[in-house]
C-alpha cells in the first residue's frame, strides 16, 4: 500500500539539513529519536526570524512589538490546543518539556490533596520523569502496575492495586524503552470509575501518533517539543480546567500574580497562573511550527511509514545471531530495544557510532525497566518521519559486524 511519507521521503529528508551529511568527519544514519528528534529547516529558521523580528517580552509591553510578540505567543498556544484537541486554550500551560510538567502536577497536586500515605499508582515501565516527581511528595507511596514478559502492561491488575488511598494514577502513553504503546483509555475509564484523576506523560506518543486529551478523557497530559521535530526547553501540559482551578500555583514570580501585597497576593487566571515569570516565547512559536510541520504531513501517514519501519527493523535484526528484542507488545511503537549475546550495550553502541550509526545505550531513564528484566541496560534504536528501510539495513549489517568481532 503507497504511503505519502514513503512517496516524498527525498523531499523530507531534504528538510533536515543534518541527514545524510558528514558530521564532524562520520556519516551519519540517525536512529536515537525516542531521546530528541533533528530539526526541520522551518523551525530552525523560525526560530531566527522571531529573535530578528519579535524579540520583546510578552504579556507587559504596549509598544508594537511586545504586542506581536504576543499574539504570536498566543497563538502558539492555539497551536497546541488544536493538535491535542483541548476544549480550552487556558488549559494549555507552557513549561521546559514533559519533566517539568509532571513535575508541576506532582507538586502542586501534591500539596492540595496527598496527604501522608497517600497513594500514587504508575506503570512500572515509566520513565524516571513519571517516578521520581511522585516521590518527591512527602509521605507519598508510589506502587508500580506491573508488565508482562512481552512489555504489555497488565491492565487487569489495576482494580486490585487501587485503594482509598489512591490518589492518582500517571502512565506513559508509550513506553521510551519497550515501545509499548499503553491502553491510557482504558486505564483513564478504570481510574475515573473510582473518582481518581490520570496524568498521561505523552512525550513518545505525540510524535507518533494522534492524541485527542478529550476523547481519552484524560486529566493531565504532558508532552516535550523537541521529541517532536520542536526546540529544546519547551512543552506543554494539558490539564482539564477544573483540576487547575483547584491546584495551587507551581511557582512564584512575575506574570503568574493579580495583585502582590506584602498582606497576601493573589493569583492570575489560568493559564497565567502556573506560568511564572518570563515565557520561552521563541521556543513556544517554534514548537508550533513543528506542530505545523507535522499537520501537513499528516500524522496517520507518519504513523503508518513508521509502523513500517519498525515490523522491517524487528524482521531484520532478529537475522543477528544472539539478539534478543525487549518490548514486543502486539501495540508497540517505533522502538527497539536489544541486546546481542553478552556484549555490552555500550561496547555495542560504541562501535555503532565508529561506523556511523547513532542509537542509544543504557537504561534510558527506566531502570525499573531494566531490574523487571535483570539487565543494567540495552541497545535502543528508535526511528522517525525521516528514516528509511536502507538506514535500517546499515544498522543491522553494522549489527552483524559488531557480533563477528565479539565471537
Amino acid at each position: 500500500m503507497s504511503n505519502y511519507i514513503a512517496e516524498h521521503i527525498d523531499e523530507i529528508r531534504a528538510d533536515f539539513p543534518i541527514l545524510g551529511e558528514q558530521v564532524y568527519g562520520k556519516p551519519l544514519v540517525y536512529l536515537d529519536n525516542a531521546a530528541t528528534t533533528q530539526k526541520p529547516r522551518c523551525v530552525v529558521e523560525k526560530i531566527a526570524a522571531n529573535y530578528y523580528k519579535e524579540n520583546a517580552n510578552v504579556h507587559r509591553g504596549v509598544h508594537f512589538l511586545s504586542q506581536v510578540a504576543t499574539e504570536a505567543h498566543e497563538d502558539a498556544r492555539e497551536t497546541v490546543r488544536r493538535f491535542i484537541n483541548a476544549k480550552e486554550r487556558h488549559e494549555i500551560i507552557f513549561t521546559r518539556g514533559t519533566t517539568e510538567a509532571i513535575n508541576l502536577v506532582a507538586s502542586s497536586f501534591g500539596r492540595a490533596k496527598v496527604q501522608p500515605g497517600d497513594e500514587i499508582l504508575v506503570t512500572e515501565m515509566e520513565h524516571h520523569s513519571n517516578i521520581v516527581p511522585w516521590q518527591l511528595i512527602p509521605g507519598a507511596v508510589v506502587k508500580p502496575i506491573p508488565f508482562a514478559e512481552d512489555g504489555t502492561l497488565l491492565v487487569e491488575q489495576l482494580e486490585q492495586l487501587i485503594t482509598p488511598k489512591t490518589k492518582l494514577v500517571a502512565c506513559a502513553q508509550v513506553s521510551n524503552t519497550l515501545g509499548t504503546i499503553n491502553p491510557v483509555a482504558d486505564i483513564i475509564k478504570i481510574a475515573h470509575s473510582h473518582g481518581i484523576p490520570v496524568l498521561v506523560d505523552g512525550a513518545q506518543s505525540v510524535p507518533h501518533t494522534k492524541v485527542d486529551v478529550q476523547a481519552l478523557d484524560a486529566d493531565f497530559f504532558a508532552f516535550s517539543g523537541h521529541k517532536i521535530y520542536g526546540p529544546t526547553g519547551i512543552g506543554a501540559l494539558y490539564g482539564k480546567e477544573e483540576w487547575l482551578e483547584q491546584l495551587p500555583p507551581y511557582q512564584g514570580g512575575g506574570d503568574m500574580i493579580d495583585r502582590v501585597a506584602f498582606a497576601g497576593t493573589t493569583y492570575a487566571a489560568l493559564p497565567f497562573k502556573f506560568e511564572a515569570g518570563t515565557p520561552d516565547f521563541i521556543g513556544s512559536t517554534a514548537l508550533a511550527e513543528a506542530l505545523r510541520y507535522v499537520e501537513k504531513l499528516g500524522v496517520e501517514n507518519i504513523a503508518a511509514y513508521e509502523h513500517e519501519l519498525l515490523t522491517y527493523a524487528t524482521e531484520q535484526l532478529k537475522t543477528v545471531d544472539g539478539l534478543r528484542i525487549f518490548g514486543e507488545s502486539a501495540q508497540k511503537s517505533s522502538v527497539v530495544s536489544f541486546l546481542v549475546g553478552n556484549i555490552h550495550p555500550y561496547d555495542l553502541g560504541t562501535i555503532l557510532d565508529k561506523l556511523g550509526v547513532a542509537v542509544r545505550t543504557g537504561h534510558h531513564c527506566a531502570q525499573p525497566v531494566m531490574d523487571h528484566f535483570g539487565i543494567e541496560g540495552t541497545v535502543r534504536a528508535s526511528f522517525a518521519l525521516y528514516n528509511t528501510k536502507a538506514e535500517i539495513d546499515q544498522l543491522v549489517t553494522a549489527v552483524k559486524r559488531v557480533a563477528r568481532m565479539f565471537k
